[in-house]
This record gives structure tokens, C-alpha cells and sequence, in this order.
């Protein structure tokens, strides 16, 4: 394993059998993630100690032999529950991987697999699951590999998977938000300050800073670096170096843009490059 501290260590790594996902092996004592999102399924295995998150409004805590899942695009934490910190196997998993997988067990083909919040115990799940990460992190036997993954994923889905719950009503606050979510998202690499985006619906800077903070999670400036992070990643996959990245994604400069990858994935983006 690559250590990036003597108290944290991460090792991200891909396969082919996943295409566009992200695996990591880590081991975190002092490591704390910032709220942020990611675009896939986030499904870990505690393989020691316990981990504290804060998700969809509860604080939980996941032990040895558990297995939290946290849905595609949803505000999570993560921090150690203990003094001894955690050490745990996650697959990121894209949305449309996980379908194919779900299409193929049976599921419905069209609707999002979904989970609930409460933490799995599933000691037979979780056997598969760390067999499935080890094989494909060993990646010495395609075969292997891919039934082995499979057969953890398809597990996960059948016992596990429900149906994704109808979205909230568009209320006018709701309304608003996307608005700004569209300004941000229009101008994401240029300087824009809280007047000029509670302008954009009619606001007051307080309210608009409020309402935003109150149906997203998270407050504005926040949400924005955490989609720059987004892209940014896509950006390092295809390539390009971390140097780059961070010129071109809107951060002030290189340790900025470091200090924010770090909170959000627990390593670097050049280490994060470096272990692909």
C-alpha cells in the first residue's frame, strides 16, 4: 500500500472489469472528510475499527465487519469513531454499472437502485464484497475477478436494493436553488461573490446564503468546489496532470485546489494520479 501519512494511509486504484469506478484501500487514524458528494454508489467494507459519518441528517458509526452505503450525489462525512481510526475497502460504483448489474439479476431495468440509510449487516455480504476487492486489486485472474465482483454486487442488489423514493415537490425555494445552482454552474471557473448570485433570484445575500444552505446541505461556495472537485477528477483520469487541473478547474492555486482534494478523497491529486 502507497502511504500518504504514518497515520493515514490510501491506495486508489481502477479496474477494467469497472469502467469509470474507483476503488481504495485505506487505512485513516486522524483523517477527517470534509461534507462532500460523489457521483457513484460509495459501498465500503469496515475491516477494523469504526468510522463516524454524518448522512442525510443522522450521525452514524460503522464497526468492523459492517457495511455502510452512501446513494450517488448524497452530502456525507467521515471520520474515525475511535482513537485507532478505521481501515476499510470501498468500491465507487457507477450509476450505470450498478444498472447493468441490476438489469442482469432481474431488477428493474429502469429505475435507479437505491438503499436506505441504515448501515448493512450482512456477514455473507461482506465476505463476498472483500473477496470481490481483493481479487481485483490482486488482479492476477480476469475470470476470477469479474465472477467475483458480479456475485458481491449482485448480492448487494437483490438483498439490499429498493426503489429510489419520488423527488420532493418543487417548491419556490427549491425553485430558487436551482437557479443559483445554474449560475454557479455557468460561470464555475470565474469569480463570483454572494450579492451578485442572490441577485440572480431577487434575494437578499442572508436569505439567499440560507435557503440555499438549508435544501442542499451545504453552503454555497461549498457546493461549488465540490463540483469543480467533480470535474477536476475526470480531468486527472483522462490524464491530466494535477498541475493542470488546478489551473483550469477555478481554484485560487495549486494548494488550494491540494487542500480541497485532500479533505474530499484522503489523499492528493498527484498522489491520487499516482496510484492509478
Amino acid at each position: 500500500m502507497t502511504k500518504a501519512t504514518s497515520r493515514n494511509d490510501a491506495h486508489y486504484w481502477r479496474s477494467a472489469l469497472i469502467p469509470g469506478g474507483d476503488m481504495v484501500t485505506a487505512r485513516f487514524t486522524d483523517h477527517v472528510y470534509s461534507p462532500h458528494w460523489h457521483d457513484a454508489y460509495t459501498v465500503s467494507v469496515i475491516e477494523q475499527g469504526a468510522e463516524r459519518y454524518d448522512y442525510r441528517g443522522t450521525r452514524f458509526v460503522a464497526d468492523a465487519g459492517s457495511l455502510p452505503i452512501i446513494n450517488p450525489g448524497e452530502i456525507h462525512t467521515g471520520s474515525s469513531a475511535g482513537d485507532a481510526g478505521w481501515q476499510c475497502r470501498t468500491f465507487y460504483l457507477p450509476v450505470d454499472f450498478v444498472q447493468t448489474v441490476a438489469s442482469e439479476t432481474g431488477l428493474s431495468r429502469h429505475a435507479i437502485p437505491w438503499f436506505n440509510t441504515d448501515i448493512i449487516k450482512d456477514a455473507d455480504l461482506v465476505r463476498r464484497a472483500l473477496l470481490a476487492h481483493r481479487t481485483l486489486e490482486a488482479s492476477s485472474d480476469l475470470l476470477a475477478s469479474e465472477y467475483a465482483l458480479l456475485d458481491a454486487v449482485s448480492t448487494l442488489l437483490t438483498r439490499h436494493a429498493r426503489l429510489r423514493p419520488p423527488s420532493r415537490p418543487m417548491t419556490r425555494d427549491r425553485v430558487r436553488v436551482e437557479r443559483m445552482k445554474t449560475r454557479m454552474l455557468d460561470e464555475l471557473t470565474a469569480p463570483l461573490d454572494l450579492s451578485e448570485l442572490a441577485s440572480t433570484v431577487g434575494l437578499s445575500k442572508f436569505h439567499a446564503a440560507r435557503i440555499f444552505t438549508r435544501e442542499v446541505g451545504m453552503a454555497p461556495h461549498a457546493w461549488r468546489n465540490q463540483v469543480r472537485l467533480s470535474r477536476a477528477r475526470d480531468a486527472l483520469r483522462a490524464g491530466m496532470s494535477a498541475t493542470e487541473v488546478a489551473a483550469t478547474s477555478g481554484f485560487t492555486d495549486q494548494s488550494h485546489f491540494n487542500r480541497h482534494f485532500k479533505k474530499a478523497s484522503g489523499v492528493s491529486p498527484g498522489r491520487w494520479s499516482d496510484n492509478r
